[in-house]
Formats: C-alpha cells, structure tokens, sequence
C-alpha cells in the first residue's frame, strides 16, 4: 500500500478526531470576538522580534544566536581536549557513539546526519534480510506524514497501516495486520496524539508479539528521552526488546541537529555502509556530535522536573471548560490544547500576549476536522521556569476573553 501524503493543514487536523467528539459533546464555548476592531497582522519580523523579547515560554523558545553558539561549540572541545574527526573516525564521534549505545542498552551506534536517514536505514535493512517488504505503521507516523514517501521510492518498502488514529500501536494490531510484516515501526511517545504511550504490559507484549511472529521491531524514539518518567525504567529497560532504536538530538536535546542509530554490532556495520550510500558520510561531523555531546546529560536531567511540570500546567488549563487538553492525565511534558475560535483572531491576540506581558504561549492554533475547532502542541522545556502555572492560565483566559 504506497504511502499516504498529506498537506500541513490536513496531518496537523488528524488527531482532532478524538478531541472533536469531547468538545462537541461538551461544554466547550466559542470565545467571545474582541470589540475592537482587527488589527493588521504583524510581519514574521515583528514576530521574531517580540517573542525574542518574551521572559518566558511555554512552547516555541527561540533558538539560541548561531554566532556565539558556534563558540561555545568550540570552547567546549577546547576544554574536553577533542579534534576534529574525518568522515566519522575521531574519537569524539566514537566516545559518543559508545556511550549513547550504553545508554540504551545496545552494543554499538551509529551517528546519522538526519533522523529520517538513520530510520530509512534501518527498515532498509531489515526489508533486505527478511521474508517481507511490508512495514506495520501508525498512521501518524514520521514515515507516513513527514518524508514524502522516501521509505518507499527509495527503497520499495510498503505501508501497511495497522492501527486507528485515536491510540498508540498495540500487539493486537500487529497479530490482526491484513499483510505479512517484514517489520514494525513505533514511535514512543506519539507526537500526534499529544505524547501518549503504550502502558508497560502494552509495550512489552507489543515487543513478545514481534518476536514470536519473526516482526523486526524499530522505535521512532525521537522523543524517547521524555518517556523515562513515564515508566520509571532505565532507558536500557525501555529499548529491550527492540531490534534498532533511533533517537534525536536537535529534539529536547537542543543539538544543532543529527541523530543516533543503535542495535547490535552487525546492524551497525551494515548501516554504516547505508550511511554512506545515502550520502551521510559528511567529511566533518563533530560540529553536530559536539554540539550533542555537550547538552545530552543536562537535557536528561531536565525531563523529570519537565514532565511534572506539563501534569500541573495540563490540568490547570484543563479546569477552563473553553480547553480542552489530551491526553489527560499527560504521560510526558507535551500535551495537546483545543478551542473553538478564529485562528487569525486568536494569532492576533496570541501577539499582544507576547507584546504585552513578553508571554509566549504558542505560535497559533491550526484547524482541525471538526469545524471551528483549532489545536496548538505544547512541549515544555526550560522555557517556561520563568513563568508560573497561575501566570500561564490568566494567560490563556486573556486569550480566549479577547482582553
């Protein structure tokens, strides 16, 4: 089944259809339009320059100055006495790679410039020495919404589907899967459905059903680092039972980019080469892995107090009848917010918010299936310290009040 394409407008309405039924059926209330009359949109300038002037954010941080970035990049491996690698072979990229491998319970790594090349990689092999081209997919998946179809044209690999919107991918939608599967790609946690995950004895008989019918298991962990909490497992435990793990360090991280690729050492020989036919062999890669290998321990150590933070804040915006918040309770630090309105409207006063109280609270509400419902994404990060959970609703009633 070739892989379904959709517009930014239609992946960003698909997981309303869980919160659409709530907030038809609930008390969910239109905010008022403001009395005053619209003003101009502001320009992306006056955008970027405002929010940069924001004290505090609860989604949305502006990325940091690439100059004194740069610097820091350098004076952090002056000081950890590291040398440049040449196509990967240095000995920063290796330490990091050894350790991240540790970390997730694996024996060895592989750096990948890109997060959508290391997953590639990985189904790719997996099709090669299996009995079946077919990947088991949610149908958000990154593989589905976000890489037009790459995993397909590139390398003839099949969609199969196998599980609804509304949950993660369980174990009975592997055994009841229409077609043969070669392999089974699962994101932890699922982006589109606000971060929900499957529960330990989901997860570990989704691991034994792949095992007992011969299913290479792959994780999309791009933002695995934000589940720890959830379980209460080491990361290892977490990884157990999954043939191949990939993980981000632009997301969460706050890396200037690139990823990780970890399985056992023969996979790892083999997605090397993958790596350099895909043209990911790049002549210096410590720029990337440094800027990683720097912030990868402190980011870890930030989650817990995150993730706590996202189940306060949730529930706090939750007790407004005109919001509604998935999943409740949130498993991680991201959640979902929806609310009926004018997206135009609601961007114009989300702008003042910033301008006037240098709150950041979203860039915009898109729109869902369901009309005139709108949905925002919410992750927390350090951002938001500076404000307080009663500073960030009376933020949201401003916004909804149109005050």
């Amino acid at each position: 089944m070739p892989s379904q394409r959709f517009s930014r407008s239609e992946f960003l309405s698909l997981s309303s259809l869980l919160a659409g039924s709530a907030l038809l059926g609930g008390d969910a209330r239109a905010a008022p339009p403001a009395a005053a009359p619209q003003a101009a949109a502001p320009t992306r300038e006056q955008v970027d320059e405002v929010r940069r002037a924001c004290r505090g954010f609860v989604s949305g941080a502006p990325q940091p100055e690439p100059g004194p970035e740069l610097v820091r990049i350098g004076e952090w491996m002056q000081r950890q006495g590291q040398r440049e690698d040449y196509y990967g072979n240095g000995e920063l990229v290796q330490s990091f790679e050894k350790k991240v491998a540790a970390l997730l319970g694996f024996e060895a790594a592989c750096f990948m410039p890109t997060g959508t090349m290391g997953q590639l990689i990985a189904l790719r092999i997996y099709a090669d020495a299996g009995r079946s081209r077919n990947v088991g997919l949610h149908p958000s998946s990154h593989h589905v919404l976000h890489e037009d179809s790459s995993h397909v044209v590139l390398h003839q690999l099949h969609d199969v589907l196998i599980a609804p919107w509304t949950r993660p991918l369980l174990a009975g939608d592997v055994r009841e899967a229409r077609e043969p599967l070669g392999s089974v790609s699962v994101e932890l946690p699922v982006r589109w459905l606000g971060g929900q995950l499957q529960t330990w004895e989901q997860l570990e008989e989704l691991k034994q059903t792949c095992r007992e019918k011969g299913v290479k298991l792959h994780m999309d962990g791009a933002r695995l680092w934000e589940c720890q909490p959830y379980y209460g497992r080491p990361l290892a435990d977490i990884c157990k039972g999954f043939d191949s793990v990939y993980v981000s360090f632009y997301k969460r991280v706050g890396a200037l980019g690139g990823a990780m690729l970890v399985g056992g050492r023969d996979f790892i020989r083999e997605a090397r080469i993958w790596r350099h036919r895909h043209g990911g062999d790049i002549f210096h890669l410590y720029p990337y892995v440094a800027s990683a290998a720097m912030r990868l321990d402190a980011a870890l150590e930030r989650i817990p107090a995150s993730v706590r933070r996202a189940k306060a804040l949730s529930e706090a915006l939750a007790a407004d009848p005109r919001l509604t918040v998935l999943p409740r309770p949130v498993p991680t630090n991201m959640f979902r917010v929806f609310v009926r309105g004018d997206p135009d409207a609601l961007r114009r006063q989300l702008f003042r918010i910033a301008r006037e109280d240098r709150i950041w609270l979203t860039g915009g509400f898109a729109p869902t299936r369901v009309p005139g419902v709108l949905e925002s994404e919410f992750s927390l990060d350090h951002g938001v310290d500076a404000l307080t959970d009663a500073e960030i609703t009376r933020a949201f009633r401003r916004l909804l009040d149109g005050t």
